[in-house]
C-alpha cells in the first residue's frame, strides 16, 4: 500500500496560513503531489506478482473536508505500508500517517523511502512508528527483493539499501550498495495508475494531485542524479553523492525516453514534461532522443527543461520533432549575475536574453521563467531589481509571445544534502533546523514565515517574507507595464498580495499573546480567510496550467492504450 501524506496532518484542523510556498508548482500548499517512484515501484512489484495500491491521502483530504483519513487507513489491508518522505515538507504528515497505520495495523510494517528518508535514515528508523527505510534513488529492484524476502519469512539482511528493525527492535543497516548505472531497466507505465483506478474505483485517491483529472500533466525522467551543482538544491550533483552514493548521473537511454513518451501518448493526449535538460548527457544524447521521438510521431504537447541558455538551432530541432507543440521551463533563480554565479549556475544574463527570442522565433508556444527570494549573496535590493528586470525580459520578445515570469520565496526549507545545508556559514545561511524533528516541528507553525528553516546574512526572516511580497507587486506592475495584463487583473493580484501580507502581520501579533486559549482562538478567526488565499497568493496559479482536455475526454484513447498494453504483455 502506497500512502501519500499531506505536508501537515491534519491541516484541516489547524489554523495555518500557507502563504506563497507553492504558488509556482502544480499542487497546493498541502503538497498533495506524490512522487513518480510510486508508479515505477508499484509496476515492478506487480510484475513480480505482488498486489499494490496507491492511496493519495493528502488529495482525498483536500477534496473533501469531511473525509476521515484515519478511518480510510483503518479499512485498508496490506502487509507493508510504504509512506513517501521524498520532499522535506512532508516531515510532519508522513510520520503522522505512520502512527495511524501502526495504531490500526500493528502487525503490518511501515516503510519509508525517498530523498529525505535517505538523508535522515538513522533518525527515522529509531522512531517507533517506522519499521523499514529504503535508501537510494533507484529502489525498484531492492523493493521487490524486500517483498520476496518478507513473503518467505527470511532474514532481511540480504536486501540492499535497507535499514530495518528485527523482531526485538534492534536496528540493522544493510548499507547503500545498489546504485544503478543507467535507468533502462526501470519500467515506466502510466497504465499502472489507470488500472489501479479501475480495480479500486477510487479516482480521487489515485490522482497524482488534486485536480489532475481536470488539467492532467504527465512526466518522463531523463536522469536520476544531476550534472549541475547548484548550492541550494537537494538534487544537485554533490547532494546525490552524499545522500544516494551516486558518483555520476544515471540516464535513461534516448530511445527508452522516446518510448516512455509514446506510452503516455497511447493512453492520453496530455502534456508531457521531460524532467531534466535533454542536453545534460551531451549533444549526441540530445540528437538521438529527438530523432527517436520524431520517428514515433508523438502528438502530445511537450515541455522541456533548460539548465542554461540555448541556441536557435536547438529550438529549431525541438520544433521539428514534436507535432503537438512545445514549451520551456527555465529557472535562472535570479537576474543578478553575482547571485546566480554564486549558486553555481554558470551562465550570463546575455545568455538568458538571447535564449528567449531564440525560443519564440523557432516555435516555442510558452516559456516559464522562475526567480526566487532568499538566495546566497542576495540582498533585498538585488531581489527587487530581479523583479523589476522582468519588464526588460518581456520587452525583448513580442507582446503575443507566451512568456510567463514568476518570483517566489525560497521556501520553506534549505534542502538537506545541498551544499548550503551542509556548509551554511559558507553560503551565508543561518539554519533554524538541522534534524528531521526540527523540520517536523517547524511545519506545525501557523504562518509560512515561521516555518522557514533559515535566514541569511543579507536578510532575516521578516525581510525575506516582506521582500517576497514586495517583489511580487513589482513583478505584477512590470507585467502590466509590458501590456501583458490589464489594470483590473494587476490591481486584483496586488490587492491579494497585500491581503496575504496583512494576514502574516496579524499572525505575528497573535503569536505575541501569552494566553494560549486566546492565541488559538484568534488564529482560528483568520483560518477561513487563509484557506481562501492558499492556492493563489502572489500569482495567478491558473497560468501554470497547459491547455489540455480533462482525463475523461481521453477515455477512448485510454481504452485503446489498455488493449495495446495487453497485446504487448505490459503490466
Amino acid at each position: 500500500m502506497f500512502l501519500h501524506a499531506p505536508s501537515v496532518y491534519d491541516f484541516r484542523k489547524k489554523p495555518i496560513f500557507y502563504g506563497p510556498v507553492s504558488d509556482v508548482i502544480p499542487s497546493s500548499p498541502v503538497f498533495e503531489m506524490y512522487p513518480m517512484g510510486f508508479m515505477t515501484i508499484s509496476t515492478h512489484l506487480q510484475m513480480a506478482g505482488f498486489k499494490t495500491r496507491i492511496v493519495n491521502i493528502a488529495g482525498l483530504m483536500l477534496a473533501d473536508e469531511n473525509f476521515d483519513a484515519e478511518e480510510r487507513i483503518r479499512k485498508l489491508d496490506a502487509d507493508v505500508y510504504f509512506i513517501d518522505l521524498h520532499w522535506m515538507p512532508h516531515a510532519h504528515g508522513a510520520l503522522e500517517l505512520a502512527k495511524i497505520v501502526k495504531r490500526h495495523h500493528p502487525n503490518a510494517r511501515t516503510e519509508f523511502g525517498g530523498f529525505t528518508s535517505s538523508y535522515f535514515y538513522d533518525e527515522l528508523i529509531r522512531r517507533p512508528e517506522v519499521d523499514l527505510v529504503m535508501r537510494g534513488d533507484t529502489t525498484e529492484i531492492p523493493t521487490v527483493k524486500m517483498m520476496e524476502v518478507l513473503s518467505k519469512g527470511e532474514d532481511l539482511s540480504s536486501v540492499p539499501n535497507l535499514v530495518w528493525k528485527d523482531a526485538g527492535g534492534k536496528v540493522h543497516d544493510n548499507g547503500l550498495t545498489y546504485v544503478q548505472e543507467d535507468l533502462d531497466n526501470i519500467v515506466f507505465d502510466y497504465g499502472v495508475m489507470i488500472k489501479n483506478v479501475m480495480r479500486t474505483m477510487d479516482v480521487t485517491g489515485s490522482l497524482p494531485w488534486y485536480g489532475w483529472d481536470k488539467v492532467p500533466l504527465t512526466s518522463v525522467f531523463t536522469v536520476r542524479g544531476c550534472t549541475v551543482n547548484c548550492a541550494e538544491c537537494g538534487g544537485s550533483n554533490s547532494a546525490n553523492k552524499r545522500v544516494c552514493c551516486r558518483s555520476h548521473p544515471a540516464f535513461r537511454s534516448p530511445e527508452k525516453l522516446a518510448e516512455d513518451m509514446e506510452g503516455i501518448s497511447n493512453y492520453m493526449k496530455a502534456p508531457i514534461f521531460i524532467v531534466g535538460d535533454i542536453r545534460q548527457a551531451g549533444q549526441g544524447y540530445c540528437d538521438r532522443f529527438l530523432k527517436a521521438a520524431k520517428e514515433r510521431r508523438i502528438d502530445n504537447h511537450v515541455v522541456v527543461e533548460l539548465f542554461n541558455g540555448a541556441s536557435a538551432e536547438h529550438f529549431s530541432n525541438i520544433d521539428r520533432t514534436f507535432e503537438g507543440g512545445w514549451s520551456i521551463e527555465f529557472s535562472p533563480d535570479s537576474f543578478d549575475e553575482s547571485v546566480r554565479l554564486a549558486l553555481g549556475k554558470g551562465y550570463t544574463n546575455e545568455a538568458i536574453e538571447k535564449t528567449l527570442p531564440n525560443a519564440f522565433r523557432n516555435g516555442c508556444s510558452r516559456f516559464d521563467l522562475f526567480f526566487m527570494t532568499g538566495l546566497p549573496q542576495q540582498t533585498r535590493e538585488s531581489a527587487m531589481q530581479t523583479a523589476a528586470d522582468a519588464k526588460h525580459l518581456w520587452d525583448i520578445v513580442d507582446k503575443d509571445d507566451g512568456l510567463f515570469i514568476y518570483d517566489s520565496p525560497f521556501a520553506p526549507f534549505v534542502d538537506p544534502g545541498s551544499r548550503a545545508f551542509e556548509e551554511p556559514e559558507k553560503w551565508g545561511y543561518k539554519l533554524r533546523a538541522r534534524t528531521l524533528e526540527d523540520h517536523r516541528r517547524l511545519l506545525d507553525s501557523p504562518s509560512w514565515k515561521h516555518v522557514l528553516s533559515y535566514e541569511t546574512v543579507w536578510m532575516d526572516r521578516d525581510q525575506i517574507a516582506d521582500t517576497s511580497y514586495d517583489a511580487a507587486i513589482v513583478l505584477t506592475n512590470a507585467e502590466r507595464d509590458s501590456g501583458r495584463i490589464d489594470d483590473a487583473a494587476a490591481d486584483e493580484r496586488n490587492d491579494r498580495t497585500e491581503v496575504a501580507r496583512g494576514i502574516m502581520y496579524r499572525i505575528d501579533d497573535i503569536l505575541r499573546i501569552e494566553d494560549p486559549e486566546e492565541r488559538d482562538s484568534k488564529l482560528w478567526d483568520i483560518k477561513e480567510e487563509g484557506v481562501r488565499m492558499m492556492n493563489n497568493t502572489i500569482t495567478d496559479k491558473n497560468d501554470l496550467d497547459w491547455t489540455s482536455g480533462s482525463i475523461w475526454r481521453n477515455v477512448p484513447r485510454i481504452g485503446a492504450g489498455l488493449i495495446k498494453s495487453l497485446i504487448h504483455g505490459r503490466h
